[in-house]
């Protein structure tokens, strides 16, 4: 094989190899390209947009969260954030919506209905919710009706429903249409504003309080935007948090602490903030069920977690000149909890064996940004510890867990944890203690193999069991 200490000389040898063998010039011309050209071509220019959409109702709404109870007004007004991702090659879909939870199969209908308008495939399209517990329901009942049946006696609002999907489905035909040059940057920060929730009394039994020496997740992973110049695009914030610093006495409209603390960093920056909650499971926010905003010190997390933030944005200093987005999904397959009745609009999510076993079908969606970046996100409100081990024993530096997506299943806690009993163990989960297991094992196995591995031209995102 040649080598050649330049480009000059290459051409040359193109020169003389043509006329000392009568071959076509045309056909070295190719060669050079080959040589040159194609080894050192790189991806498109990220290309990214965000738009802000106000999903705050103007009537009288039912609450999610706590006990059934209608609003009576607006304490903060409450949105719907979408960050859009084009490498060139992938489009790739951020909705963060100030909400506290909704049906897989809601997501299932909103990403069929954007991939009958526009095209997109559901895989590149995750939707978060903030868990805010002050915001109104919408959509099927789904496993919270099967578990929290006595919360829903009413009529889900349709109206306020259809309004959600349709501000979802033409917000992203918005954030397509102002897609633009971007940069993205990644890093880490710390805020101390949350705390494990699972008091453990002198028999071991569990109950909703605080616990301070529990189990926490405490890390701020972020991803910015930029734009071209430097000014900020938006930011992406995940961290680990309940929306209920005030209780079910309140009933005013409020995106609670996420929506306090992404509103104080958007005017601190000046772009738009998606807050992502994380593996919140088990950790309360430290001001926790208060009966209004003034008691639980609802302003102060704008200092305890917000300036966090901003701390931390300040300091990324790992910018990434070119970005690939790799997108998959894995479905996780873990025994039912025994007894447990089931929702008809999810029954694409359980399966039965063939000893008569039923199983859950879990699904956990994966996105891998370039060689140091991985995300994982499942429909859960997941116990800390289990993504903290993923974290830890993840290949990529940055390995952030995005929770409460496409969808919600219920509480998946650790196998330690269903000695004590307690509210999420016994109530909200259809699992059983071997589901952490199966779940922490099946994501790194897939990031410890298949997303350290290159993709090749012709590989396309599977779904395995």
């Amino acid at each position: 094989m040649y080598k050649f200490k330049s480009a000059g000389t290459l051409i040359q040898m193109v020169f003389y190899k043509s006329w000392k063998k009568d071959i076509p010039f045309s056909i070295y011309c190719l060669f050079i390209c080959s040589a040159f050209i194609l080894p050192h071509s790189t991806h498109a220019q990220l290309k990214a947009a965000v738009v802000k959409i106000d999903i705050t109702p103007s009537d009288s709404q039912h609450l999610l969260g706590y006990q059934e109870r209608k609003s009576t007004g607006v304490l903060d007004r409450i949105y719907h954030k979408i960050v859009a991702l084009d490498d060139g090659t992938t489009q790739f879909y951020i909705i963060s919506s100030d909400v506290c939870l909704y049906s897989p199969s809601e997501y299932d209908k909103v990403a069929a209905l954007l991939n009958k308008q526009y095209g997109i495939n559901p895989l590149n399209v995750w939707w978060t919710v903030t868990h805010t517990h002050s915001a109104p329901e919408f959509g099927e009942t789904g496993l919270y009706g099967v578990y929290m049946g006595d919360r829903i006696k009413h009529t889900v609002d349709a109206a306020y429903t259809a309004m959600i999907e349709q501000k979802l489905i033409e917000g992203i035909g918005e954030v397509r249409s102002k897609l633009t040059e971007a940069r993205l940057s990644v890093g880490w920060g710390f805020s101390q504003a949350n705390m494990n929730r699972r008091a453990i009394d002198v028999n071991g039994k569990a109950s909703l309080g605080m616990n301070p020496d529990g189990p926490v997740d405490r890390r701020i992973g972020l991803l910015r935007i930029d734009k071209p110049d430097g000014k900020p695009m938006a930011l992406i914030a995940n961290y680990p948090i309940h929306g209920t610093v005030m209780s079910g006495a309140n009933l005013k409209i409020s995106g609670d602490a996420p929506g306090i603390v992404a509103e104080y960093v958007e005017e601190k920056i000046g772009a738009p903030m998606l807050f992502i909650n994380g593996a919140a499971g088990n950790l309360a926010p430290i001001y926790s069920v208060y009966p209004n905003a003034r008691a639980g010190h609802l302003s102060e997390f704008r200092v305890l977690l917000g300036d966090k933030i901003l701390e931390a944005n300040s300091k990324i200093k790992y910018p990434v000149d070119e970005v690939k987005l790799r997108a998959d999904e894995i479905v996780v397959e873990t025994p039912k909890k025994p007894g447990l009745a089931w929702s008809a609009d999810l029954s694409k999510y359980t399966v039965t064996t063939k000893s008569g076993d039923t199983l859950v079908r879990l699904p956990v969606r994966l996105l891998k940004i370039n060689k140091d970046i991985a995300i994982w996100s499942a429909p859960l409100e997941l116990f800390c510890e289990v993504s903290n081990e993923v974290r830890s024993r993840s290949p990529f530096p940055y390995t952030f867990y995005f929770g409460y997506t496409n969808g919600w299943f219920g509480y998946l806690p650790t196998e330690a944890e269903w000695k004590h009993g307690g509210y999420e163990v016994e109530t909200v989960s259809p699992f059983t203690p071997r589901a952490a297991g199966d779940l922490t094992e099946s994501v790194l196995d897939y990031l410890q193999g298949k997303m350290r591995a290159p993709q090749t031209i012709t590989e396309k995102p599977r779904r395995k069991r």
